[in-house]
């Protein structure tokens, strides 16, 4: 039986927007909210942390929140994503980040599901590469085996710093990927933590809409309804490097 687990990457140092995954609404902090949705897909989840000592906070969150952590390099987060499946014995990794406090646990058990039952190490699986939700949903689905040829053969600064490149781009040539579309496409929506709007708006869905209790469609359904609410993050510009390019 494969060993299903998630690892989310967590760091204090984040260049926009410092400590924004301890940042709180309604007296909950930003990382407890992804935690929270993720133990919704009733998967394992650890947080991948680095060994610096700012990030001593995520690593006293974690243990706060009951969560398994790992601490690894700052800058070579492939590194750190490895050495924390070999930790941990994962067959199966869930990649996702911290920064997506609504992320949707469902979503990802369902992609899950539809991994195992393919029984293919080669097989890719991610809702980021055709982008059809909204962003702050992202996961990946794939095998300790393609994690550990990335980790083995990924030689460039940014393949190593965004993890998995070396995957998605199929530069084995042996990847089979497989795209989890929405058929209405709201990827026009931002429910990401990056920036002081990307908070202003997490603030206001969780203060006064209650969206960590929203399931995809439904937290979808209320950003059509209130266009005031997508306005407050709107002219954010996502940062250059994008896992889908």
């Amino acid at each position: 039986m494969s060993k299903v687990g998630i690892i989310t990457q967590a760091r204090m140092g984040s260049t926009r927007l410092p400590g924004k995954v301890l940042r709180t609404a309604r007296g909950i902090s930003m990382l407890e909210y992804h935690i929270r949705r993720l133990r919704a897909s009733g998967l394992p989840v650890v947080i991948a942390t680095t060994r610096l000592p700012e990030d001593d906070a995520i690593e006293q969150a974690a243990t706060q929140l009951g969560v398994a952590c790992y601490r690894g390099d700052g800058e070579d987060v492939l590194s750190r994503y490895y050495e924390t499946a070999v930790q941990f014995q994962l067959d199966t990794i869930v990649r996702v980040t911290s920064d997506c406090p609504l992320i949707d646990g469902s979503l990802i058990r369902s992609a899950v599901d539809q991994y195992v039952t393919a029984a293919n190490p080669q097989q890719y699986i991610s809702n980021g590469i055709q982008r059809t939700y909204p962003r702050g949903l992202d996961f990946e689905v794939f095998s300790f085996q393609l994690l550990a040829e990335a980790q083995h053969h990924a030689r460039s600064a940014s393949d190593r710093e965004h993890v998995t490149p070396y995957i998605h781009q199929n530069r084995s040539g042996l990847v089979e990927i497989e795209q989890v579309v929405r058929a209405a496409d709201a990827s026009l929506y931002r429910v990401t933590l990056d920036t002081v709007e990307d908070f202003a708006l997490l603030k206001v869905l969780l203060e006064q809409y209650h969206a960590d209790t929203l399931a995809t469609d439904e937290l979808i359904r209320l950003l059509e309804q209130h266009p005031e609410l997508v306005a407050i993050n709107a002219a954010t510009e996502q940062k250059k490097y994008d896992f889908t390019t």
